[in-house]
């Protein structure tokens, strides 16, 4: 079937460079990639692949050294700094490996903080925060601080962090990576859960398991992505580890 919406994100030609003195390490070559509204992706592959530099550029914290990316129609890379952060705030959400709350705020003030970002008045901002972590199962610990929650708490206290704004993208960066397996599992049916209420969500993962969760699956090998044929749970056994 012809894809003839505006996707979300759009890549061509993506490549990025990293220097240190005369040696270079190409982290991307030559990536194509397009990710239309309400997909749930996944990137697979070892450490060192490429796949958090994807997310970087991605999420607009980093920039290619050639290529284009469009987001949601719009020329990403030609914007200044104040407006990649204001798209960035205001449609991007990402979930990170180390969850990343800050220890002296509680759970409520964590995922209120975007939102202050924005300029969202407060009551419109307590509200929000109630849905999102509503969404999360973390309405009764909204005033526990980071250091009282188990690590699968925290990561869903992530999440809603990454979703309070209501963004257009959710990148999630191996979001299980610090997890036992049951509480990654339990991570993965959040996200599982808000894809299905519509969300786009990228997942970086080196994570077999991870990767099978989502509804369509790319392979990330020494800054080459390759895309398999079908769903991701067709992944060959094996892959990614």
């Amino acid at each position: 079937m012809q894809r003839t919406a505006i996707p979300v994100l759009d890549m061509h030609g993506i490549s990025m460079v990293y220097r240190t003195g005369l040696v270079e390490t190409h982290a991307l070559r030559d990536v194509d990639l397009r990710i239309d509204e309400g997909e749930f992706v996944a990137v697979l592959g070892p450490s060192g692949a490429g796949k958090s530099s994807l997310l970087g550029i991605a999420g607009l914290l980093e920039a290619p050294a050639k290529g284009g990316y469009r987001f949601c129609g719009e020329d990403a890379l030609g914007l200044d700094d104040g407006a990649a952060s204001a798209l960035r705030c205001r449609s991007i959400g990402f979930v990170f490996q180390g969850f990343h709350l800050i220890p002296d705020l509680d759970i409520h003030n964590n995922v209120d903080l975007p939102l202050r970002l924005r300029g969202i008045g407060a009551g419109e901002r307590r509200r929000r925060v109630r849905e999102a972590l509503a969404r999360v199962g973390l309405e009764a610990r909204a005033r526990h601080f980071p250091a009282q929650l188990s690590g699968g708490q925290q990561q869903r206290a992530a999440i809603a962090r990454a979703i309070v704004g209501r963004p257009r993208l959710v990148l999630a960066d191996e979001p299980t990576g610090n997890l036992d397996s049951r509480m990654g599992q339990g991570v993965m049916d959040l996200l599982a859960g808000l894809n299905a209420a519509g969300s786009t969500i990228v997942v970086v993962t080196h994570d077999v398991a991870v990767a099978a969760r989502a509804h369509r699956l790319l392979h990330m090998i020494d800054g080459t992505l390759i895309e398999f044929p079908g769903t991701a749970g067709a992944l060959p056994a094996g892959r990614g580890r």
